[in-house]
């Protein structure tokens, strides 16, 4: 696919991401997430507390509670129970990824990341990239 093509898709699909993220509860960041394979949407996810729990990811001090999911691995673990795949997959996120859910992209097959933002710790990104995976920022994701 031609480059200039690719990268309308991707800054769609990040549109799309930050949208998703916009669902999320979370009052100190909201980051969405989805995973395009083949050019389908095979997953999305944001970040939030476990199915059951309650909707405040926040703690009285105003600290993300140590049992919320982030948006990737929302997205990831929606995939593992379905009969999809992410193997040769994109991952298209908000922010760029922690070191916890590097190692779960990793692991889950993914071959690219688009992010728009990046994250004050990069040392998921440099784990990434030593595992081979292709890293794209996208700052700009207007049309």
């Amino acid at each position: 696919m031609l480059k200039s093509k690719q990268l309308k898709y991707d800054k769609a699909y990040l549109r799309i991401a930050e949208e998703w993220g916009k669902l999320s509860y979370c009052k100190r960041r909201q980051v969405g997430a989805l995973i395009v394979k083949d050019r389908m949407i095979i997953s999305d996810g944001y970040n939030g507390t476990p199915s059951g729990f309650e909707n405040f990811c926040e703690d009285d001090e105003g600290y993300t509670k140590w049992y919320v999911l982030h948006a990737e691995a929302n997205a990831i673990l929606k995939v593992a129970a379905s009969t999809q795949s992410c193997q040769g997959a994109t991952l298209y996120i908000t922010m760029s990824p922690c070191k916890e859910c590097s190692k779960l992209i990793h692991q889950a097959g993914i071959v690219k990341v688009v992010y728009k933002q990046a994250y004050k710790d990069d040392s998921g990104l440099k784990f990434l990239k030593k595992a081979g995976i292709e890293l794209q920022h996208i700052e700009e994701i207007e049309a």
